[in-house]
């Protein structure tokens, strides 16, 4: 099976300052790559540069390719608005837009063309139940989406993504301000979806790689340390920095 994605001698800067560093990974179809690192060391970049989100910075700028399926995201015929809605995201802090459950889950299918009013309600019931999100809401889709919890409204964010029926689903650390409980309910939800699509996770802590990825990547001020099975990685890493990383002993 081809790889989904393959990032090729990628270098990335914000003016002067390169914050990755000649990056070389290959993501897997259908499976949970978790990339872990302390603060700084290029995560959020990475996963921001995979949609091209990066491109709203007048100073960024990259060297290298990053492909999907093959073709290189950068190059002048990629359409980004095609590619977004390839490769959604999901960032840490939930921002439901001022909707209706419904019309915010809707949102993005209506802007596509989607006018039937039975087809978006499957959409949205197909989307709300693979984020784990239908059996609460399913009752009170009418209410407006800020009247939901933060677990709630982050997996609301996550259904809002899979309504555009995406290959990749990008995850900033989504879980970072979130309970127990919220937090269990996000990461089942993540490991029923890489049946259906490619997961790239920036978890809020390293427990979090361990519970749901099914590979890790360890990135460290912009350059890949190491990256394997997740197991692998973590009972026997191949690189100090690594190891002191799992360990606690900085970051």
């Amino acid at each position: 099976m081809m790889p989904k994605i393959v990032i090729k001698d990628f270098n990335f800067y914000y003016g002067d300052k390169q914050v990755i560093k000649n990056l070389n990974l290959t993501v897997e179809s259908n499976a949970i790559l978790a990339v872990i690192g302390p603060a700084n060391s290029g995560i959020s970049t990475l996963l921001r540069s995979i949609n091209r989100l990066c491109d709203l910075n007048h100073e960024a700028r990259h060297t290298g390719e990053i492909l999907l399926n093959g073709e290189n995201i950068f190059a002048p015929d990629c359409v980004v608005t095609e590619l977004r809605r390839k490769v959604g995201m999901v960032f840490d802090i939930p921002r439901p837009l001022p909707l209706s459950i419904f019309d915010f889950v809707s949102y993005g299918p209506r802007r596509s063309g989607i006018k039937n009013k039975q087809k978006l309600s499957e959409i949205v019931e197909k989307a709300l139940t693979t984020a784990a999100l239908w059996d609460e809401v399913n009752d009170r889709l009418k209410l407006p989406s800020g009247s939901l919890s933060g677990g709630q409204q982050q997996r609301l964010c996550i259904a809002t993504v899979l309504a555009l029926d995406p290959e990749v689903i990008l995850l900033d650390r989504p879980c970072s301000g979130l309970d127990p409980i919220s937090t269990a309910k996000i990461e089942e939800a993540l490991t029923q979806l890489k049946s259906r699509l490619t997961v790239i996770l920036a978890p809020h802590n390293t427990q979090q790689a361990v519970r749901v990825s099914d590979r890790v990547a360890f990135m460290l001020k912009g350059d890949l340390i190491e990256e394997g099975v997740c197991s692998s990685v973590f009972s026997a890493p191949k690189d100090k920095r690594t190891n002191d990383y799992i360990t606690g002993r900085f970051g």
